[in-house]
């Protein structure tokens, strides 16, 4: 006999699709998992070309994957694709709002993004400060003294944002805030190299900031 799945009895029904149903959503999962597991791979052999490929299947069968939306973001911005790689850690954040690496890697690529010349002044703004927002942010979920890499980029970023509001020929031009970012920048570097007096990049960046000062203030003294 030959039964029609729409007028046969509902329990006999279920039993019918319920089996399809079951094996569509294992095939899946085996699908996202080896997707995820072949990203990973390719995350740790450094093919980010690859491992972008394997990450953007795994995320299209589960968009709430938080560790393969965090590889595909680090892939990305390994990749230069920096745009792509904001969007992604902008979805992982919405995950864990808590992954302060998340904000960290974000930050890195807006700062890029922040820098490139290709980048219009208007974007450039929102790209710098958002940096800085995001590494505040990193900081304030892991604001541990030993790990300096928040503090570091977060006074890199200060000090992008400060010459950019520095420069004169610019409709963004500020001189109070490029200062103050300037500022900011070196006390950021210095809370760094006081935990590590050993530290001469930091030293370095510290003087790269202060220079900057010293010229925006005989800059502002020769115009008066």
């Amino acid at each position: 006999m030959i039964y029609n799945l729409f007028t046969i009895n509902p329990l006999m029904r279920l039993s019918v699709i319920l089996p399809f149903l079951l094996l569509s959503t294992i095939e899946t999962t085996l699908a996202q998992s080896a997707y995820v597991k072949m990203g990973q791979q390719a995350v740790m052999d450094g093919d980010f070309r690859s491992a972008v490929a394997h990450l953007e299947k795994a995320c299209i069968t589960d968009s709430t994957n938080a560790n393969a939306l965090w590889m595909l973001g680090y892939s990305y911005y390994h990749s230069d694709n920096y745009k792509k790689s904001i969007a992604a850690y902008t979805r992982v954040i919405a995950i864990k709002p808590a992954d302060a690496t998340a904000y960290y890697y974000r930050a890195r690529a807006k700062s890029y993004l922040g820098k490139d010349n290709q980048t219009k002044d208007a974007d450039k703004e929102l790209y710098l400060l958002g940096a800085i927002v995001d590494l505040t942010k990193a900081i304030s979920i892991n604001d541990d003294p030993g790990d300096s890499k928040y503090y570091q980029n977060r006074g890199i970023a200060y000090r992008d944002y400060g010459m950019f509001k520095l420069q004169t020929n610019s409709r963004f031009y500020d001189r109070s805030r490029g200062i103050n970012s300037l500022k900011a920048s070196v006390a950021d570097l210095e809370k760094i190299l006081n935990a590590n007096p050993g530290r001469n990049d930091i030293a370095a960046l510290i003087d790269q900031s202060k220079e900057k000062l010293t010229q925006a203030s005989l800059t502002a003294a020769t115009k008066h």
